[in-house]
């Protein structure tokens, strides 16, 4: 069987993590990726991946650098059947008719409007509408975790209504010098914030209110929900129903894991690449069900977590895996993600797919 040919046009954040995780998928090959800086951001790309300028700029600037030039974006797009566009917020959209005129698939990132792509993607929830679309839209770290754990709930018939707080990372660590929220926190100025109008892009018969406020630290989110379930039920339900979901992985305070930073530690302790969580970590002993409520909260790692998605999304456009399970086990697999991250490493699909 032929590997779908992938490029990545932006190496930041997420580009660099997508590309990695495209070289591990046995149905799949990075033909090349593509930027518009000259700094150690790509110079470490040099080498490992063809490189290639997303502009004329560019090319000049890569080569006065001493980089090794492949082509530019119009040569990469000619070589490949999907473009990976993890450019920043509302570049892509720019980018758009440059990637359809070259009749390629397209799977953007959530900075993007839903409206840009008509599609919004989470695997486990809409994978199968996006078979054979030309492009879609990872939704964003937040949005991920909202559908991943609430659709889950969602999926067992529990889940009625939804209200979420999200205390959010102020900016991405490697900017942190460049100034930002230090000994405050910045609310964002509307409620619902747009986490939750996003999530009904994906699941449109879920009723959420989204809260959000940016705190005074860089490295991952913390969401607390009160969630109103169809029915009283049991804690034992709800934590039976949250089990069954993929990517949503058990930590424990009595671990030791009693801060985002403990579970940042554990990723490097236990060797993931840039110490990455593409898991939403669900504190299991925080889960409390009085009646018909419950209360959760979880960590959201923000540089890692759409990736899986990504990866999902390139097999839906191009139809390479029929269904959600199918290539959810071979991205999950290739990535070593788990369900508990101390009890258990193998990843499993058997429910929580809707």
């Amino acid at each position: 069987m032929s590997r779908t040919r992938v490029a990545v046009n932006g190496y930041g954040v997420i580009g660099k993590r997508v590309a990695d995780a495209v070289l591990l998928q046995p149905d799949m090959e990075l033909v090349g990726v593509a930027d518009v800086i000259t700094d150690w951001r790509i110079q470490a790309a040099a080498g490992r991946f063809a490189l290639y300028a997303a502009t004329d700029e560019a090319h000049e600037a890569m080569g006065r650098a001493g980089l090794a030039v492949a082509g530019d974006l119009d040569d990469l797009l000619a070589l490949v059947d999907v473009i990976i566009d993890a450019t920043p917020k509302h570049v892509a959209a720019g980018n758009l008719p440059r990637y359809q005129a070259a009749g390629v698939k397209v799977v953007l990132q959530g900075g993007e409007s839903h409206e840009t792509t008509g599609h919004s993607f989470v695997a486990q929830a809409n994978y199968e509408s996006a078979l054979g679309r030309n492009m879609t839209r990872v939704v964003s770290c937040n949005t991920t975790s909202i559908v991943r754990v609430l659709g889950a709930l969602q999926d067992a018939g529990l889940l009625l209504k939804a209200r979420g707080v999200l205390i959010r990372r102020a900016t991405d660590p490697w900017e942190s010098h460049l100034g930002g929220i230090m000994n405050t926190m910045v609310p964002e100025p509307k409620i619902p914030s747009h986490q939750g109008p996003d999530a009904r892009t994906v699941l449109p018969d879920l009723d959420l209110v989204t809260i959000a406020a940016k705190g005074a630290h860089t490295q991952s989110h913390n969401h607390y929900w009160v969630l109103q379930l169809t029915r009283t039920a049991s804690r034992e339900e709800v934590v039976q129903a949250l089990r069954a979901a993929p990517r949503i992985a058990f930590i424990r305070m009595a671990d030791g894991l009693v801060a985002l930073n403990s579970t940042i530690e554990l990723m490097k302790d236990i060797g993931r690449p840039r110490g990455d969580m593409w898991e939403v970590a669900l504190w299991e002993e925080l889960i409390t069900v009085e009646g018909d409520e419950a209360y959760l909260t979880y960590q959201v790692y923000n540089e890692a977590i759409v990736v899986p998605e990504t990866i999902d999304a390139i097999r839906a456009l191009t139809g390479s895996a029929p269904d959600a399970v199918a290539s959810m086990q071979i991205t999950d697999t290739t990535l070593g993600m788990r369900q508990d991250f101390l009890l258990d490493a193998a990843p499993s699909l058997a429910g929580g797919l809707s």
